[in-house]
């Protein structure tokens, strides 16, 4: 057994870390369901049948199943190229359908200091190659639904055309996609800005190249490139551009309507009409003023078919825009902007002479509404408790009709995709259509904090933008309503728990003053109203439960005791990482740049403790479990370990660059708690793990790149031995497993000590009692908050607005049962959620009447 003492004992000791090899792992979704996520593209195959992707905007791309549910494509996609996530354009090769290509990256910005790239597959996805471009690709940028930007020519496929952002105008590839090279015909680059004067500069970059069409129909050989090319431009002036002669030169087209965007163009070959629809924005949030023209190619006629608002005024702009090619003259689009009361699309089956809407008013406030709901797939989605349904969707910027089943339709919204397989029921009387939950495989939510909870009903806690996050009882059922964290705030950015009772939780979220606690381990929660003007940010709740400290994002640490009024930290800086001690009330820690801090007073003071090495960034510090004053921090030069309350540190051998990581379940009974985060070993970056306090370790993430490291968060299952949770910024949350046995280490390394020493904080519990952060609990729920911020992600840890409405199914629930052991004697007993057992454990093993000490893992056995 090891001792309490044995342990800190050890702190003089150097520790040695072997090379990492690598170990197989199972790697999943942890199912939220339904994506979660904006999907600005999706593209059928017009030769294949069955054949679909979908794109978004930083979370890689898809490719649709049989059976409706969709494969991820990029999950290989890692730190160095982590840009590659945001898909600005996709196209499916409609002579060779194996051949797909994506134009990938995140931002036009300084936000991105990467170019650019287009990926080619010839596997339908499943391998890549890439080119890189001399610019920068915005797939997670304004204008990001426009589209599409990539098209092969029909008759010629080794032609690839793409339009660029930014001013760098029209590209062209002749070898399937390999060489690109600037078409200096084309000089119509795109001028229109969202806001030039935007400044974060987000807005100020012109959207550039909108679309490339091509007319199938026209030339008489089909084995020469196609002559006739449309291209729309991002211009409030002329906007939409053809070539007649396979792009050698290029006109604005005759009579065509001004003074907005064009968002699609998209060809009926059955008519031999291009239809183009309009916004007086890029989208996908602005846009109050649009309409939707058809352009006659054999007469040269424009003719305005804007389909009439249901409140009589159109206060939106147009965005995606399907025909059906099984029916020339069935043609559908939606409302861009149209956020109330929601969404709408239109259905016409005579090219846009007459309409039909999804839904229409009676007398305000009622409506007919010509759809049922189908949540069943991802019941979260539409919650019952949330009067402001928006059932249809919002940011749709994209429609298809499948080429080969007038029944399949599917659209993006800002949430997920909706559609379904009766769409015929729409031209029926009385119409009615089914809006079924389509996204069963995409998970493209942007995970801000993930937790394994030492006891309670779930297995994983999660914080996430614009969803709030979940309460997961079961990995791989999709989540309900019920456990969704979706009072008061959208957005959760940290989850704390004390460490003497774990059933007690905080959580901070995304706008000003938005606090809640929870005592029932996630359940239920109750906002706290003492949170002055902090935003976002980390959490700390001291063991006891009683005090708070908060490092927000736009101010100084705070602090709380009681949930009385914050009060400043005056010796921390802004974005301080922090945390609190697991079994000492009245210790928390801090750090930034290579400076650690300590406070013994429940975070009224801190001090400067040590230096941590020649770190700029400290990460995230996680303190054990069940051992006061023991302490790991992570930092830009790598892990350190603290056996002395911060006094002094080791760095650990190994890493030599750290991130987020966790402390979870033990591989044996006595061994030190097992650890997994995001390091770089050996040069190499990923996630690794370590089961002997990091003398050793293993990478664990296989082919898998989680896209950002610095953006990720991980968790170490508490419960379970081996399970490390990654959640990723923009493909949602995985889980892995260990499926083959660890490779022996190859080499080792020596770590090295650091030297300053101040007085260690003391190791005596608060022995004051209290109740938890509970306060009164308000009904009210919050609307969701649509910011340019959110299904935008004008970050790098973004985000996007979700809706809520009506469909619930049953979710079952993962039971872990736990051993009971009863004590008895006459010494001092333990009160209702105290540690009363486990390895080191010195103080009380009997429960007060009428709990019993129940074993969690060997480090913890808690009274309940």
């Amino acid at each position: 057994m090891v001792t309490a003492s044995a342990l800190l004992a050890a702190a003089a000791l150097p520790l040695l870390a072997a090379a990492a090899p690598s170990q197989c792992h199972t790697w999943k979704n942890v199912k939220i369901g339904g994506g979660g996520g904006f999907i600005p593209g999706i593209v059928f195959n017009p030769s294949e049948k069955g054949l679909a992707y979908a794109r978004t905007d930083i979370g890689g791309a898809y490719r649709l199943n049989s059976d409706d549910s969709w494969t991820p494509l990029n999950d290989n996609i890692g730190s160095s190229n982590w840009n590659h996530w945001g898909v600005d354009a996709i196209a499916t090769d409609p002579v060779d359908t194996n051949r797909v290509y994506l134009a990938v990256g995140m931002y036009t910005i300084s936000w991105d200091p990467n170019n650019g790239a287009i990926m080619r597959s010839t596997d339908k996805g499943k391998t890549w190659s890439e080119t890189a471009l001399p610019f920068k690709v915005g797939g997670n940028m304004p204008g990001r639904g426009i589209g599409e930007r990539l098209a092969v020519d029909p008759h010629s496929n080794n032609i690839v055309y793409f339009g660029a952002r930014s001013g760098n105008g029209l590209w062209k590839s002749s070898d399937y996609g390999v060489t690109w090279a600037k078409v200096s015909s084309f000089t119509n680059v795109g001028t229109f800005k969202p806001n030039a004067s935007d400044p974060s500069e987000y807005q100020q970059d012109p959207i550039g190249i909108a679309w490339i069409t091509f007319d199938e129909n026209s030339g008489g050989s089909k084995t020469v490139a196609t002559p006739r090319i449309f291209v729309g431009v991002a211009d409030l002036g002329n906007s939409v551009f053809v070539s007649n002669n396979a792009g050698s030169t290029w006109t604005a087209v005759a009579g065509q309507p001004t003074g907005f965007v064009p968002h699609k163009g998209v060809y009926s070959p059955g008519e031999n009409v291009l239809y183009v629809t309009y916004s007086n924005g890029g989208g996908p949030y602005d846009g109050t003023l649009g309409s939707v023209w058809k352009y006659n190619i054999t007469s040269g006629a424009w003719t305005n078919i804007t389909p009439p608002s249901p409140s009589g005024d159109i206060y939106f702009g147009f965005g995606g825009f399907a025909v059906d090619r099984q029916k020339p003259g069935t043609i559908m689009v939606a409302a861009l902007n149209s956020w109330w009361p929601e969404g709408i699309i239109w259905r016409s089956t005579n090219g846009g002479s007459t309409w039909t809407s999804i839904w229409e008013w009676v007398s305000y406030p009622t409506r007919a509404e010509y759809f049922a709901v189908d949540a069943s797939p991802a019941p979260w989605l539409f919650d019952p408790t949330v009067t402001d349904h928006e059932d249809v969707g919002w940011m749709m910027e994209s429609i298809a009709i499948d080429p080969f089943d007038s029944n399949h339709w599917l659209y993006g919204t800002g949430a997920t995709i909706l559609g379904g397989r009766d769409l015929l029921r729409w031209d029926a009387t009385p119409r009615n259509v089914t809006l079924k939950v389509m996204a069963n495989g995409i998970e493209e939510t942007a995970i801000q904090d993930l937790l394994s909870p030492p006891t309670g009903p779930g297995i994983l806690l999660s914080g996430m933008y614009d969803a709030g996050g979940f309460l997961h009882r079961n990995l791989d059922v999709a989540q309900t309503p019920t456990d969704q964290f979706h009072l008061y705030f959208s957005g959760t950015t940290d989850i704390d728990y004390a460490g003497n009772n774990p059933l007690q939780l905080v959580r901070v979220g995304t706008n000003l003053q938005e606090l809640a606690s929870s005592n029932d381990g996630g359940v239920s929660w109750n906002k706290i109203y003492a949170s002055n003007n902090a935003q976002a940010g980390t959490i700390a709740l001291s063991a006891g439960g009683d005090i708070m400290v908060w490092s927000p994002s736009n101010m100084a640490p705070i602090r709380s005791q009681y949930t009385n009024a914050f009060t400043t930290i005056s010796a921390l800086p802004q974005g301080a990482a922090i945390a609190a001690d697991r079994r000492n009330n009245t210790v928390f820690y801090a750090g930034s740049t290579n400076k650690f801090y300590r406070s013994t007073d429940g975070a009224v003071s801190f001090t400067a403790t040590a230096t941590l090495g020649s770190a700029t960034t400290v990460y995230k510090i996680v303190p054990n479990p069940t051992l006061a004053g023991d302490v790991w921090v992570s930092t830009s030069d790598g892990l350190y370990r603290s056996q002395n309350y911060g006094s002094s540190f080791t760095k650990i051998g190994g890493p030599t660059v750290g991130g987020h990581f966790d402390l979870g379940a033990p591989k044996t009974s006595g061994a030190y708690w097992s650890i997994a985060g995001f390091f770089t070993i050996d040069g190499v970056a990923g996630v690794y793990r370590t089961d002997d306090a990091g003398v050793n370790w293993v990478r664990i993430n296989d082919a898998y790149g989680f896209g950002a490291a610095d953006a990720n968060r991980v968790a170490v299952d508490y419960k379970v031995y081996g399970r490390v949770f990654v959640g990723t910024n923009g493909r949602g949350i995985f889980y892995g497993n260990p499926s083959c046995t660890s490779p022996p280490p190859t080499s080792s390394t020596t770590s090295v000590s650091t030297s300053r020493t101040t007085t260690p904080a003391t190791t005596t519990t608060s022995s004051r009692t209290t109740t938890g952060v509970s306060t009164s609990r308000t009904t009210t729920t919050s609307s969701r908050t649509t910011t340019p911020s959110s299904s935008s992600r004008t970050t790098t840890t973004s985000s996007r607005p979700i809706t809520t409405s009506s469909r619930t199914t049953t979710t079952s629930s993962r039971t872990t049962t736990t051993s009971t052991r009863t004590t008895t004697g006459t010494g001092p007993t333990q009160t209702h959620y105290g540690q009363c057992g486990g390895i080191g454990w010195t103080g009380p093993t009997v429960c007060e009447t009428p709990y019993t000490c129940q074993v969690g893992n060997p480090y913890y056995s808690q009274c309940l």
